[in-house]
């Protein structure tokens, strides 16, 4: 349902999972609260155009989650990138996520070595994920 969201490129969806406090580490931006979180969406995807995003499960313990991540896209000069990270979450008692630490690595990649081809929004339930992939 993450990754779900995520691909809608929609802020005002994705924050609804977040706690309205939520802190997160995303690069070398911090954003705390919802608002923060929103608005730092909007730029995100406003510079990361033709955004695709997998999602895996990596582990988990209690209320925390560990899971693994590659996405691709392009800026507006065209140069595609691949980005791969890892996200540790953090839940609270009503399952809202109260923390987000992300470690993020871009790969610019050629228009031709993409991989993530399907329409904007939801990754088909037939599109191999990330171990399938080899990524």
């Amino acid at each position: 349902m993450a990754e779900d969201a995520w691909n809608s490129r929609d802020p005002a969806r994705v924050i609804q999972v977040y706690t309205e406090d939520t802190r997160w580490r995303n690069r070398a931006e911090f954003p705390v609260g919802r608002e923060q979180v929103r608005q730092f969406l909007e730029r995100k995807w406003a510079r990361e155009l033709d955004y695709r995003l997998i999602k895996e499960l990596w582990a988990f313990d209690g209320p925390r989650i560990a899971v693994r991540f590659a996405y691709e896209w392009h800026d507006d000069s065209g140069q595609w990138f691949r980005s791969y990270g890892n996200e540790n979450w953090e839940f609270n008692g009503q399952g809202l996520m109260q923390r987000r630490f992300a470690s993020i690595n871009d790969l610019p990649i050629a228009k031709g070595d993409r991989k993530f081809f399907w329409p904007s929004g939801r990754r088909p339930d037939d599109h191999p994920g990330l171990g399938a992939m080899g990524l």
